[in-house]
Formats: C-alpha cells, structure tokens, sequence
C-alpha cells in the first residue's frame, strides 16, 4: 500500500473513531435556543426564554408520557439544578457534586465530588444547593459554596482550575451558573443578608485568570457613589445570585442584582446604586452601559436577582427589543434593552408598598404604608419578602405572547430594627417574622402573564404550598413546571388545564428542560425539596419527603 495513502487512511480512521468533540463555540451558544438536540446554556438559549420548538409532546399527547429513567443524586438538599445536555452528555450539579449522565438511560457516566470546608454551611442563606454548570471549548464551568470558580474536563469531569472569588467567612457564597458571553466566563455572588458588597467577575475560561470584576454597589467617587452615606456601601449587599442573560447583536450582558444591606432603609438613605437593579454590561470588560433601579432604597429585600427575559415584541404598535422582568417587588416590568428605557410597569400580584410606577422616572410612588414603614412602624405590606415571585425563572411562549411564572400571594409583617454588623452573621436590621398564611387562602399560582399589562389570561391556583419551580415553555403548546408536594405537571399554555401530572417523591423546585434524541422529544427537571421554602419552616411539608433525583420523562 502506498505509504501516504496509508496514512490518510490512518488518518480518517482515527476520526471516524475518535469520540465526539465537546468543544463548544460562541456560535454554538448563541445558537441554543434553535437547536434543540442540546441545552446549552442557563435559560435554554441566550435570552433565558425557556422556550424549546419542540412540539412532538402536545396538548393531544400529553397525557400519555411517561417516566423514562430516574436517577438518585444521593443528596438529602434542595435541589435547584437544570441540567446541561450536550452531545449525549446530561451535567447536573449539587452543591458538593458534578455529574455526568447519558440522558436515554440515566446511566452515570462520571461523578465528581467537592470538598468543602466544614463551617461553609453557617453561610449559605437560603438552602445548601447549587444551579447548574456552563460548557465551553470542552470544558465544564461550575461554582462553589465556598465561593470558587472551577474549570473540569467535560468528558472526565477532572478539575482544570480553580479560582478564588471571594473569602466565604465574610458571607459571601456561590450558587449560580456561569454564563459564557463573548469568550469570557461571568460569575455573580450571594450574601446579601451578611453585610457584604456585591460584584460581578470575568474570567478566561482556559486559564481561570481573572479579567475584571465590577461592584454592585458604587463607592464614593464612582458614578453613583453619592446614592450611599458615608462607607455604607462596602456593606450595601446588592448580590449577583442568579445567572444574567446576554444579547450578542447588542453584545451587553443584563445582570440583576439584589437587596440592600441591611435591610433597614434608615441606615443607608439614598437610593442605594446599583441594589435591585439591572445592570447591562459588556462580557469583555465589565464596563458598565446602562442600569434601571427597580426599587431605589430597598427596604423589602425586593431582589432583581432573577434578571427576567429577552423578548423581541410590539409595544404600542412598535417592535422593540426589550428585557421584561417579574420584579419581586410585584411590578412587570418591560425595557428597552438597548438603552435601559422604561417601556411598561404594571403590577401583577397584589401591591400595597407603592400606588404605581412614574412612567416619566422610572420611580415608585411610594405609598402610605412604605412611608409609615420607614418612619419605624409594623405595617403590612404586599408583596411578602418572598415577592411577587421568588428567585425561580419564568419562560416565555411567542405564539401566545404570555410569560408563565409562578407567581405568590402572600404579605409579610415589616418593622424595622436597629442591629450592629458583624462579620459572618445575618445584617437585616429587621423583625423578622415570616411571611403571613391567611387560612383558606390560596398562596400561589401558575400564571399566564401578559407581560404590558401585567394582568393574567389564566390562573392555576396551587393547593396549600404554593410553588418555587421555574417553568418551561414549548412549541407544543405546554407549560411544564413542578409542585412544592412532588407533582411533575404539563398544562395547556392557552387556558392552564392540567394535562399530565407524575409525583417524583419529593418536593420540586427545580427548572425543567426539554431536548431531543432522533427525533424523540425528552423532558427532564432535577427534584428534591427544600430551598428558602424550607428555611420558612412550613410545617405542611412534614409529609413531604427529601432526597435529590433527576426525572427524565417520554411518550411511551
């Protein structure tokens, strides 16, 4: 045989049996939410709509799926995760593990643990728990709860680096997925009720160097450093905990951010830049182009945390490209993401700390019993410190032009109170006493928003506890989200009949997802009871078990 024929045959050999490529490109990302064979990226595309083309399971078939595999995360927490599928790979975290899966069978492929330092726990607010994982040029980027940044090796899970972001005895913690946005890795951080101040990082996603790291609250000197009294924004809050969303065209990455610290809005008079706000900024340098404030001095731990959607829409007969947002402060509201103009505010649960928002400012009105709050009396105000909606995201389906949320309907009593900082501990400087259960009431809903008016086509109330799990949004006509009690569900998107329900055994607050498979459609979403719902202390979840696991579901 001819000695360069040989070795071209060799050669193509050597690719036809080599094992699929992971590496994954900026095209790839930008191109999630088109391509369904594979979830990308934190939100099922760039725009964190949510929403998949996929119409093989519909509002016909629905009933009809089945549980395909299950598997156990062998993990007692709150289980926040959604999965990553790429290449015939599903990746799940857990606050202490990362796992790879085959997504037919459920087999584990390789599983990762992280060892953590023992007293991590003592600052981790709101739920020992971990979001999910980002993919990139091969490589698999997670964070950690003593507040790392690492890199693994997507097809071995071996770590490739690891970065410190921040010291975790401060209060600071990591919980969130990063986003890959024009070649750079972005994280945020937690800690909002330790008297921390909040940033957002850049890092090189094949070295783990860091590239810049903007704070969330402005210090004296800097464009709205003046909003803060003295050095009270080097304990302003204002944490970047959730994942923001990235336009490419625009090329501006949208961040929200969450309370002011403390609580107590007597401390820190001013409106308190950038708390509860989004901040749109470039991947490649942090540079800051525009923010909106949604709630200026924050005195309700109204977190913007969950930075909202991407939506190409008409608003008053005019297409623009906006970022809408269910605001926990109980507003929806709607943006001009080029520029940060506010479009539309409108409530969409029931408000009593403000009468509307100033179209001409972008201010609240605040209203009597916001005033009679801040003067030091126990007032009642709606929404609770939970919001309007929690932290878990809401989707979006452009055939009906609503966005699905599930939405709460609670208050909370609110007094403020004086308290000293100290370093580690909670920083609210408030009476903390819950939330209020009006008996007979129903506390939560599946809601189909019209997101410029802020009203809902449909409502589905939740029995008892209401409902932390995010929502997906598909081609097919469905809503698919989950129940505080266990109950994986499918509704129709147009009028919220329930059409599939499954109990997976454990309470969900989980994001489902939905991929494809030669032409087979999947829908899976990660369980396991707990989250901030469970720091409550609701006693009606005794009957509701714990134990993490990974539900994959399919038509027969």
């Amino acid at each position: 045989m001819n000695f360069t024929r040989w070795l071209a045959a060799a050669a193509a050999l050597a690719t036809l049996s080599a094992p699929p490529v992971l590496a994954q490109s900026d095209a790839a990302l930008k191109a999630d939410a088109a391509t369904p064979g594979d979830v990308l990226t934190y939100g099922m595309g760039y725009n964190n709509q949510r929403y998949s083309p996929l119409k093989q399971i519909n509002t016909k078939n629905a009933g009809k799926l089945q549980p395909a595999w299950a598997y156990s995360l062998n993990n007692p927490q709150g289980q926040e995760s959604q999965p990553i599928v790429h290449d015939g790979v599903m990746y799940v975290t857990t606050f202490n593990t990362t796992i790879a899966l085959d997504p037919l069978t459920g087999k584990q492929l390789w599983k990762q643990e992280i060892e953590l330092p023992q007293d991590v726990f003592k600052y981790a607010c709101c739920g020992i728990l971990n979001r999910g994982a980002a993919i990139y040029d091969g490589k698999l980027y997670r964070v950690t709860l003593d507040a790392h940044v690492m890199a693994m090796d997507a097809k071995t899970g071996k770590t490739l680096w690891k970065m410190k972001a921040a010291d975790y005895q401060d209060g600071h913690a990591m919980t969130s997925a990063p986003l890959i946005a024009n070649g750079v890795v972005i994280t945020g951080i937690a800690g909002g009720e330790y008297g921390t101040r909040g940033f957002i990082d850049g890092w090189d996603p094949a070295t783990g160097k860091h590239l810049w790291k903007f704070y969330t609250t402005a210090a004296p000197g800097q464009k709205g450093g003046d909003t803060w009294p003295g050095d009270t924004h080097s304990k302003g809050g204002a944490p970047t905990w959730l994942t923001g969303a990235y336009d490419p065209d625009l090329d501006l990455v949208y961040w929200g951010t969450g309370n002011a610290g403390p609580w107590n809005p007597q401390v820190r008079l001013g409106d308190n830049l950038y708390v509860c706000s989004v901040v749109a900024i470039r991947p490649k340098t942090g540079e800051l182009v525009w923010h909106y404030q949604f709630s200026p001095n924050d005195p309700y731990d109204y977190d913007a945390t969950e930075v909202g959607m991407l939506v190409d829409m008409k608003v008053d007969g005019q297409p623009r490209k906006v970022l809408a947002q269910a605001n926990r402060n109980g507003f929806f509201y709607v943006l001009d993401r080029a520029n940060g103009k506010l479009l539309k505010a409108n409530p969409y649960v029931k408000v009593n700390w403000a009468e509307k928002i100033d179209m001409a400012t972008g201010r609240p009105v605040e209203s009597d019993v916001t005033r009679r709050a801040r003067a030091g009396e126990d007032v009642e105000v709606w929404p609770s410190v939970l919001g309007g909606k929690n932290w878990t995201p809401m989707s979006w389906n452009p055939a009906t032009g609503l966005a699905y949320a599930n939405t709460l309907n609670m208050s909370w009593p609110y007094q403020i109170a004086k308290q000293d900082y100290k370093r580690g501990e909670w920083y609210v400087g408030v009476n903390l006493r819950g939330v209020n259960f009006t008996k007979g009431q129903t506390h939560g809903f599946l809601s189909a928003i019209d997101p410029l008016t802020g009203k809902s086509k449909w409502q589905m109330p939740w029995p008892g506890q209401p409902s932390m799990a995010g929502t997906l949004s598909t081609g097919g006509g469905l809503v698919f989200t989950g129940a505080a009690t266990g109950e994986f569900i499918a509704v129709d998107a147009t009028n919220g009949k329930k059409l599939y329900e499954f109990n997976v055994g454990t309470g969900i607050i989980g994001l489902p997802v939905t991929w494809e498979h030669k032409g087979k459609q999947y829908v899976s979403i990660v369980a396991g009871a707990g989250g901030v719902w469970a720091v409550l202390g609701d006693e009606r979840m005794a009957a509701t078990p714990a134990g993490g696991s990974v539900w994959t579901f399919a038509l027969k």
